[in-house]
Parts: C-alpha cells; structure tokens; sequence
C-alpha cells in the first residue's frame, strides 16, 4: 500500500486544524459547568459549535439522551469529512477507528434484544453511525431474538466472531462472551491496519492508537480481576496481548495477582498518586481511568506541534473530538439530575494535566 506524503496530507492537517480550533475551550467548559440546571445547559451548548445539531430539533424533545445523541452526530459528521479527504494510505485505518462505534452499537442491539426494548425506545442510544454502517440495526432490535440477529450480520465483518461466540452464549445466557468477543476482535482489526502503514505514519499511528489500546486493555485486565474474580487463563483469553506501552507481561502480571498498583507505576512512572488511587481498586479505578484519558488528551493535544505531514494530526483530532463528547455526556447527565459540580468535576479532562 502506497504512503501518504506531504502533498497527501497538506489538505487534511489544513482541514483538521480549522476544526481543531473548533474544540470547546477552557472558558467554554467552565460556563457549561456553571450553567444552573439542564435546560440552562442547552442554551449554553447552542452557542457552541454544536449549536446547529441542536436547532433542528425542537426544545420539547429535547431530553438528556436525545441531547447526546444529537451532539454525537458531530463527531460522525468530523469522522466521515476526515476519512473522505485523507490519503488513501490512511483511510482504511480512520475507517476502523470509526467502527468503534459501530461495535458500540452492535453491543446495545444485543442488549436492546434481551430487554425487549422496541426501537423507538432505544434509537436514540446508538452513535448516528450514518451511512457507512453495515448494521441492519432496526431490523435486528425486531428480531426480538439474538440468534436470528446474529444471523443477519451475514456478509459484515462481525457475523464470524459473534457465530464463534454463540456456543458461549446459549450455554450460559449471558451476553459477557459475545461483547468481549467483540471488543477483542475490534481491536485486533485495528492494530492489523495500523502494521499496513509504512514509516512514520506507522511510527506516529502505533503511538496514537497505542495509547488507546493501553488504556482499554488496562482497564480489562483491572476490573477483571477486580470486579469479576477472574482466574489467570480467563484474564489473559480475555486481553489483548500488544500494545504500545502495556505489555503482555503486564497484562500476565495482573492476571498472576501481582500488585496492580506496582505495574501500573512502572508502566506510567509520571502518574500521580496511582499508590493512594488504588489502595482500596474497587473504589479507585474511576479516578486511574480519567487518569490515564487525560493524559491521552494531553498526548493528543501534542501530536499537533509535530510534524503537519503524518497521519497523527487526524487521529490525534479524532481522539480529542471522541474525549469532548465523553465530558459533555457528564455534563448534561450532571445537569438533568442536578449534580453538584464538586461531585461530577473531578471526572471533566479538558484542562487538566496527567502529569506525563
């Protein structure tokens, strides 16, 4: 597969840059946080660039989730610009980074199919995927069955690892074996495009995407053993054995019951405070994990002082778009229930620092 150079790449970090300096900033985060209740929120949010994905709906449906659901469309919408004009060396990476949320989707399908929920009561908790999706979601919600859901992925790049992991589930009537196959197959197909990359652009994709895969596979392996009382074979089957800064023997160390929080130093000598977060993990585990995605966002925010002419730049914006949505879903989860802000603050990543 050919590499993308300069030229290849110009128009896109021109592009990338305008809508980078379209983020919400430090002044804006602090607003929204000040904002009085949720519908203050709103009018505070429809001054923002995501003012116009709010505008065509009317403010009587304007609830929480709908709220969520419709600012998730702009980062679809940077998603799909972004992979239309990349070079064609880095499309098909961007293209499964995205899939990420169709997996998402495909995982509340499942759970929509077990609650018997009907479509209009969950359509709005699906990421706006758009066109390039492969999922007959509405169809697969009326199936009312998983089999037969599974069934119509024929074709897609999910029915052989759902198939496989059927057995598992009508053994055991969980859907635990189908989503980890999922997720565990999501991010092999990941790290296969990132190896079809050449040079710098490889260099810069393994350190990005690393960082993302370090962090999910991390917080597998924690909960698993934390929260779940997995045995050693059960952790390792369940992880994934690359990454960029987390090791397989990391991830073996965990499963083996070595202290979480001596690994977690030496994998991340500059966090802070990971001794104290995890002395009581069951409790601790949600401050590491905003941890380790602020200092992603910060990893992120640096690639745009680096070289202009790699695929970095797009996948570092994408990141950041992704981690803005995640703190306005706190914000406007806050909002609804009337949260005090001390409560929901701690979890906020734009203007923090992890300490790198």
């Amino acid at each position: 597969m050919a590499g993308g150079g300069a030229n290849d790449y110009a128009a896109i970090n021109a592009r990338v840059r305008v809508k980078y300096s379209t983020l919400l900033s430090t002044q804006d985060y602090a607003a929204l946080s000040e904002a009085a209740d949720f519908n203050s929120l709103i009018v505070i949010l429809k001054h923002t660039p995501y003012g116009p994905y709010l505008e065509k709906v009317k403010d009587k449906d304007l609830t929480p989730r709908r709220v969520i659901f419709e600012i998730k469309r702009r980062l679809a919408d940077a998603y799909q610009s972004i992979i239309l004009t990349a070079p064609q060396n880095a499309r098909p990476l961007m293209t499964e980074l995205y899939r990420f949320f169709e997996v998402d989707n495909l995982k509340a399908i499942l759970r929509g199919i077990i609650l018997g929920a009907t479509w209009d009561r969950i359509r709005y908790v699906f990421f706006p995927f758009g066109s390039l999706t492969v999922l007959p979601a509405q169809a697969m919600v009326e199936a009312s069955n998983i089999g037969a859901a599974v069934e119509m992925l024929r074709g897609t790049p999910y029915y052989e690892t759902l198939s496989q992991a059927m057995r598992r589930y009508n053994a055991e009537q969980s859907l635990f074996p189908l989503e980890v196959a999922l997720d565990l197959a999501y991010w092999r197909r990941l790290w296969e495009q990132i190896a079809l990359l050449q040079g710098e652009d490889r260099t810069q994709a393994v350190k990005i995407i690393g960082a993302l895969v370090d962090m999910n596979n991390l917080m597998w392996a924690i909960r698993y053993k934390v929260y779940h009382q997995l045995s050693e074979e059960e952790l390792i089957n369940y992880t994934l054995p690359f990454g960029y800064r987390v090791r397989d023997e990391d991830i073996r160390s965990i499963a083996a019951g070595v202290d979480i929080a001596q690994v977690v130093e030496r994998i991340y000598p500059k966090l802070p405070d990971v001794e104290e977060i995890l002395r009581d993990p069951r409790k601790g585990l949600p401050e590491l994990e905003t941890l380790l995605q602020r200092r992603l966002a910060q990893q992120c925010n640096n690639a745009f002082v680096g070289n202009p002419f790699l695929i970095g730049i797009p996948l570092a914006f994408l990141i950041l778009c992704q981690l803005e949505i995640q703190d306005l879903t706190v914000l406007i989860e806050a909002k609804s229930t009337n949260v005090p802000s001390e409560a929901f603050r701690p979890y906020l990543l734009v203007g923090t620092s992890a300490g790198i």
